[in-house]
């Protein structure tokens, strides 16, 4: 395969709440393996860094929702998202007949990150990415092989510091990367059919959602907390050049059942 053969490419994110389901994991890496190649996931870290760090009496601090990665965090996160999650999900995956390998940020220089800046919060060994550094080459050449690449949530900032990255920001920005390559479509899928008017009613998906309409549902509330930084990545993707981001119950990424983030 060369590069002009490669027609579309699929980016998929999937969550924390995915990875913490022994069931809805695999049923997910069962449909990925089934979804048309080129294409990439990114994979958060669930709860067993925050296990692990307990066991290993390592405090976790929170600030406005979001973990502070002190040195020792960080080497929890690195050991749990690069390491134990990662190669988990890269052998289901060779289990499903899908060709994956697995990688940090700083595997190939592929994702490197600023690290954030401490003023005026300082969350220590957070990295923030820009789409603009990621190594195309490299994903293409991974692609044009037939491999699948599998990312964590690790990264890196080309000085010989790793950093804990959000995993949807990894998802947007390697999606407008892939964008160079060939049209890319980006899912996010989680543990929702997708953005609902109610959380409790499961008729209420909102099946598309406009820049306009986006700051009605935030003024009225209905779109709030850990949903406002997904859609964002999602807008900034689509912004930059990606066709289409659906936010989707992984359970359905077959499917055409989720919100679509559009323009």
């Amino acid at each position: 395969m060369n590069m002009n053969d490669i027609k579309q490419i699929n980016v998929v994110k999937i969550g924390g709440n995915v990875i913490d389901n022994a069931d809805a994991l695999e049923r997910f890496v069962n449909d990925f393996a089934q979804l048309p190649s080129p294409k990439i996931l990114i994979h958060g870290g669930g709860k067993l860094a925050t296990r692990l760090s307990e066991k290993l009496e390592i405090p976790t601090q929170m600030i406005d929702g979001r973990r502070v990665t002190d040195r020792d965090t960080l080497d929890v996160v690195t050991m749990v998202y690069a390491g134990l999650v990662n190669k988990q999900i890269v052998a289901k995956l060779q289990a499903a007949g899908c060709n994956a390998i697995g990688l940090s940020g700083a595997d190939a220089d592929v994702i490197p990150a600023r690290r954030r800046s401490p003023i005026p919060v300082d969350f220590g060994f957070v990295g923030d990415i820009d789409a603009g550094n990621i190594n195309t080459d490299f994903i293409a050449t991974l692609l044009k092989s037939g491999v699948t690449p599998v990312f964590c949530a690790i990264t890196h900032d080309g000085k010989g510091s790793l950093l804990n990255s959000n995993a949807d920001s990894i998802a947007s920005a390697v999606a407008v990367a892939s964008a160079a390559i060939a049209p890319t479509f980006m899912h996010f899928c989680f543990e929702k059919t997708g953005v609902m008017r109610d959380v409790d009613d499961s008729t209420s998906l909102i099946k598309e959602i406009t820049p306009a309409y986006y700051v009605e549902l935030r003024e009225s509330g209905v779109v709030n907390k850990g949903m406002i930084p997904k859609i964002d990545n999602a807008f900034a993707a689509v912004k930059s050049g990606v066709k289409s981001v659906t936010i989707k119950h992984s359970d359905n990424l077959l499917s055409d059942i989720g919100t679509v983030i559009k323009l």
